[in-house]
């Protein structure tokens, strides 16, 4: 039974094979950026182009973003379990991303596009819908290919608490540059293609998949050797590993405590950044009555800050605990969600500042509940004496996306049930009701602060500290020194 105990300095047991060099913690960051690129321009703008460029309804752009959502759950398992059993000269991980990048970056292309298929303006619509689906559904099966496995590489390049939380903040910094990158070529392809969204949205496409696949070269190049050297050495001696039923590692993975704990907090935050990210281009648009252009601008404000203060609050939480450093950002972030609410037009100045607040937030969303993660892993370890990083990894992701999954689908039935008005290609803008727009106003205040301290209470109870963490690592230690002696004590038999 693990229990919560207070965050101390840390223990003096690393060994230096555990710390990682500048370069490779750089080519290991750098992996996470194609997929933010993608994930946040699908973030930040699917819905919108969805009812306001392609011309789907709210409800019906809601549908198509939860089952594209729920098939990325789903497939998660699958791939966890079979890279975990990949066998290969480049270890486990790395061929999914060398051979998942090219398809998943011309499958985002093809998501931006607005094929027409009748004049018919609802039977276009069902057309559309259902091409958006299939695109989702490949897309998302390449996503996973190449992101899980590499996430999964956390766990496996160091066991040291703070190198993992420093290879954590390497890993976000490319992670929220990608997403700035996302706005900033938003911002100059919607201001070098004036009034026409549909040519802007594709090329947008066009350019986020060419960039997106760039930089799993860097990645595979920086890590390749390192991540093949500690994969040799985690080869199983028998085939226990390999054949235990999926059924019976799902039992496991929801019998390790912690872990449920980590999932509740990433799913909450987690949720609270993409309902967020989801509804800030209506309420930049629509409440606030600012022109579209200005939505990057408040964007790049929310994750330049967010890029900005994650490696101050990486310093921090080697002081203060990873738990403290996260109420500290989650508190100034639900301070922010209230102001969005209260916020009235004309009070663009005020906007700023309550984003770059967010942003301060949203930065311990992505540092900390990644970084508790690989600690959830180890007990497992301890616990089984093999290591399922695929699985535990693939896991978490599931119940977050399906949870996402469910708050896009409601944001979009919200904006359907209020009245919400879609735009129809070529058209101009139309004037919201105002059920319409206190639904927008509910959505990006109200709503992600229920979740948010949800995700605190959980944090609260969090049973991993960094002494618990440490004594976890000493018993592993001690274990396979055991097992050295005894495969040495063999051999001179």
């Amino acid at each position: 039974m693990i229990s919560p105990s207070p965050e101390t300095p840390p223990p003096a047991n690393s060994t230096s094979s555990d710390k990682l060099s500048f370069a490779t913690k750089l080519a290991y960051g750098a992996g996470d950026m194609g997929p933010a690129l993608t994930s946040g321009m699908m973030v930040f703008f699917l819905l919108f182009f969805f009812t306001n460029v392609a011309g789907l309804s709210a409800g019906l752009a809601g549908s198509v973003l939860m089952v594209g959502k729920i098939w990325d759950a789903v497939n998660d398992p699958m791939v966890g379990v079979l890279s975990d059993r990949t066998r290969s000269r480049w270890g486990r991980r790395l061929p999914w991303i060398a051979l998942g990048a090219i398809p998943f970056g011309l499958l985002f292309c093809l998501q931006w596009l607005v094929p027409h298929f009748s004049d018919e303006v609802a039977i276009n619509q069902y057309w559309l819908a259902g091409y958006y689906i299939l695109i989702a559904i490949l897309f998302n099966t390449f996503y996973t290919a190449v992101n899980l496995p590499y996430t999964a590489l956390t766990a496996e390049l160091t066991q040291d608490y703070n190198e993992r939380t420093s290879l954590t903040s390497f890993r976000f910094a490319f992670s929220i540059s990608g997403s700035i990158l996302a706005l900033v070529l938003a911002q100059a392809i919607f201001s070098l293609i004036e009034n026409d969204p549909i040519r802007q949205y594709a090329t947008l496409g066009i350019v986020g998949g060419i960039l997106a696949v760039l930089p799993f070269v860097w990645c595979l190049w920086g890590i390749r050797d390192r991540a093949i050297a500690i994969d040799s050495q985690r080869q199983p001696t028998n085939s226990a590993e390999e054949t235990i039923p999926l059924w019976q590692q799902i039992k496991i993975v929801f019998s390790n405590r912690p872990f449920l704990f980590v999932v509740g907090i990433y799913l909450c935050s987690w949720l609270g950044v993409q309902l967020t990210a989801a509804i800030i281009p209506y309420f930049v648009v629509t409440w606030m009555e600012l022109p579209d252009t200005t939505i990057p601008t408040v964007l790049i404000a929310i994750q330049g800050t967010a890029l900005a203060m994650l490696f101050p609050w990486s310093k921090a939480s080697e002081y203060l605990g990873k738990k403290v450093v996260y109420f500290m950002g989650m508190g100034i972030w639900i301070v922010a969600e209230i102001g969005l609410f209260f916020l009235q037009p004309g009070q663009t100045s005020w906007m700023y500042v309550l984003a770059v607040m967010a942003g301060i937030g949203v930065s311990t969303a992505y540092l900390i509940p990644w970084s508790m993660l690989p600690d959830t892993i180890e007990l497992d370890e301890l616990q089984t004496g093999q290591r399922r990083e695929g699985v535990f990894y693939a896991f978490m992701v599931l119940l977050q996306k399906f949870g996402l999954a469910l708050g896009l689908f409601l944001v979009g039935q919200a904006l359907e049930f209020s009245g919400f008005q879609e735009s129809l290609p070529g058209k101009p803008i139309p004037v919201q009701p105002d059920s319409a727009l206190m639904a927008i106003r509910i959505a990006i205040g109200p709503l992600p602060t229920i979740v948010l301290v949800a995700g605190l209470i959980l944090a609260y109870f969090y049973p991993i500290t960094r002494d618990v963490h440490a004594e976890i690592v000493l018993k592993l230690k001690e274990r396979k020194r055991g097992q050295a002696q005894s495969s040495d004590e063999l051999v001179d038999d």
